[in-house]
């Protein structure tokens, strides 16, 4: 019988040497604690969590929390100025603007049961980084939320002639008010910069018959300037008229009265 020769098996007995150990554990430990380092920009502020809980809010800098899982942090830019649309979507701004409808947001009814087309801008910016964090859940969503219903809230109360022209500015105000007030109201951390109707128009689906309406009332009104033009011409002639008739009346009356006087006396001086 065959016999075959194996090789030797190698040793896999590796000394390790105990100061080896620790300062491998030692560099472990340094890393971890080097890991609490964090830099913040100078637009932004961080908030410490500890186990969850907010304890700190930091500036910009260089600074240190307590490693994971003890803390952590969360950062935002609280200088940059957010924008909300509502009504449309900003798609390209190069080479041209490009935008998109959202006609779930931009339609509504106004006071006087019309429908009109709204597109709003709304820009904010982080008063409170930890109420921004934690008294409201999807800022964003919620301060879109908030300037939607506002907005619906707003157009509601007014005529479809008020939001198309002379009062939009009243509505526009109007809208930031309401939205300050729910931000204030809230504590939702953040601070209103502006507001802007950027567009008012009616559906297009609606467009022809509100522009005949439009042709009417324009008609009207051209009617009813004429008519007032009419009137300011005839009366003032008629009032001339009468005015005349009258004068020539009075002098008649004291011719009459004078004539009868001198036959009076002259009747009076034949008699004697």
């Amino acid at each position: 019988m065959q016999q075959y020769n194996f090789p030797n098996k190698p040793n896999l007995d590796i000394n390790v040497s105990p100061k080896l150990v620790v300062y491998g554990l030692a560099a472990l430990v340094l890393l971890w604690l080097a890991s609490g380092i964090y830099i913040v920009n100078p637009e932004e502020q961080a908030v410490v969590l500890r186990f969850g809980k907010a304890v700190q809010i930091s500036d910009s800098g260089i600074h240190y929390h307590l490693p994971r899982p003890f803390e952590s942090i969360e950062k935002e830019k609280v200088t940059q100025v957010k924008r909300i649309e509502i009504g449309f979507r900003t798609i390209s701004l190069d080479p041209a603007p490009r935008y998109q409808k959202v006609l779930r947001e931009s339609v509504m009814l106004t006071g006087d049961e019309n429908i009109v087309d709204v597109e709003l801008i709304v820009q904010f910016r982080i008063s409170n980084l930890e109420d921004y964090l934690f008294n409201v859940a999807g800022q964003a969503e919620a301060v879109r939320g908030v300037a939607e219903s506002a907005l619906r809230q707003v157009v509601g109360r007014h005529s479809i002639d008020q939001a198309l022209t002379e009062g939009k500015l009243l509505i526009q105000t109007k809208i930031e008010e309401e939205i300050r007030s729910v931000f204030e109201l809230y504590g939702m951390g953040v601070r209103l910069e502006n507001v802007k109707l950027q567009a008012v128009s009616v559906p297009r689906e609606v467009d022809p018959a509100f522009k005949d309406v439009a042709s009417a009332r324009e008609d009207r009104e051209r009617l009813r300037n004429e008519a007032e033009a009419y009137r300011n011409e005839i009366i003032p002639k008629a009032r001339g008229e009468a005015e005349k008739q009258i004068r020539g009346a009075e002098a008649y009356k004291v011719e009459r009265v004078k004539r009868s006087q001198g036959d009076a006396d002259r009747f009076l001086t034949v008699l004697k």
